[in-house]
């Protein structure tokens, strides 16, 4: 999504295959009509992931007519040399957030919440120390990425033996608690504090998960439910996603799925990271293509937020580091103008170990597509870059035409 190297890592919510990389590629399409060109098209672009280096990927459109069609190439599994299943589970990582700020939103439009409420208000005593103040943070403020917290997978991760194949395999079974995790940004001095007049008007933009652990924290004070029943009860049971959960604590991807990989910094090899507890507000989300297209289709088309509220979500800062020029931010979802001619796209995206996925929908959801990559290249900048730019066009030829 960016130059930045720290994106890499904060995306987390937490290739050698090349040759393998066209062993499959299949597209399907379905409904009424076909769009013209589209399976071709998407055909193409899932094959240029896989020659970005992943091992596998596997992406879906959806339209408003009933047209969906899927598309997938490589591997599943690096020794077995299957096919990607169709359908196949994937962590989705930082696009979570978007479903987070939709159960948020919901609780602003049915009065349970303001989007002026503080961090203090609701979890008084833990957003403080070195220069940190809850008190001049907005639930606004956490849900567009303008608190200026730290962000504690950048604190996590910092430790260069945590990001290694053998810190994976310590830790990859191992859960800390949100309140663990806010500790950790709680050590870093925040990058700006919001006006204490008028926070919500902070325009300053930097990416921190740090961010959605809080709201997510908030969800619950005001509930008294888990997130994970918020999201379940105002999500996934009215849209019908019957392959989309939140894990908890569990490590496991359920099948089908394909083998997620992960090259650590300093490694040639890649590394199964297949298994991975710890999944939150910020990115804990397990789904599939097609279940995430029609969340965002009904996102988009009014179906899951009241105009006011939705309105409110559309209204963005300027955020190029997170997606490029022209790239603004929302309440849990950013647009950017990748159509030509000043046009765009919602668009969110997320890295977990072993897996990236890129998303997007139009403005008024009668479209969604989304593209799942099963290789993460922490090693290798560039790599990590170009894999993440053909999922992006992928999407961008899907919602703009080729």
């Amino acid at each position: 999504m960016t130059s930045k190297r720290a994106t890499v890592l904060t995306r987390l919510g937490l290739a050698a295959a090349v040759g393998l990389a066209a062993l499959v590629t299949q597209a399907v399409t379905g409904g009424a009509s076909a769009v013209s060109g589209d399976e071709d098209t998407l055909r193409r672009d899932v094959r240029a992931i896989t020659a970005a280096g992943a091992t596998g990927a596997i992406a879906a459109t959806q339209y408003a007519d009933g047209e969906t069609a899927w598309a997938r190439a490589g591997t599943a599994s690096l020794e077995e040399e299957r096919p990607v299943p169709r359908n196949s589970y994937h962590r989705i990582g930082s696009n979570t957030k978007t479903y987070t700020a939709v159960v948020a939103l919901q609780l602003v439009a049915e009065g349970t919440l303001s989007l002026d409420d503080t961090v203090e208000e609701w979890l008084p005593g833990l957003v403080t120390g070195n220069g940190n103040d809850g008190s001049r943070i907005t639930l606004e403020n956490l849900l567009r990425q303008t608190s200026g917290l730290a962000d504690y997978t950048d604190v996590l991760f910092g430790d260069p033996d945590v990001l290694t194949p053998e810190g994976y395999r310590e830790g990859r079974f191992d859960s800390r608690t949100d309140e663990e995790k806010v500790a950790l940004a709680m050590t870093v001095p925040p990058s700006w504090l919001p006006d204490a007049a008028d926070p919500g008007a902070e325009t300053r933009w930097e990416y921190s998960n740090t961010n959605y652990l809080l709201a997510g924290m908030i969800i619950e004070e005001a509930t008294g439910h888990s997130w994970e029943r918020e999201v379940h009860e105002r999500i996934i049971e009215p849209l019908g996603l019957e392959h989309t959960f939140t894990p908890g604590t569990s490590p496991y991807v359920p099948q089908p799925t394909a083998t997620a990989y992960t090259r650590f910094p300093g490694e040639e090899e890649l590394t199964d990271t297949s298994l991975a507890a710890d999944g939150g507000p910020d990115g804990g989300i397990i789904s599939t293509n097609q279940d995430v297209n029609t969340f965002l289709r009904a996102l988009m088309d009014g179906t899951l937020l009241p105009p006011e509220q939705l309105a409110e979500m559309q209204r963005t800062v300027p955020a190029e580091d997170f997606a490029g020029p022209g790239t603004e931010y929302g309440l849990g979802i950013a647009w950017a103008p990748r159509c030509g001619d000043g046009e765009g796209f919602w668009f969110h995206g997320g890295t977990s170990f072993g897996t990236t996925s890129e998303t997007g929908v139009t403005e008024d959801g009668t479209a969604a597509a989304n593209a799942a990559a099963f290789t993460t290249d922490f090693a290798d900048q560039q790599a990590f870059e170009e894999q993440a730019a053909a999922a992006q066009t992928l999407v961008e030829h899907a919602l703009c035409g080729d």
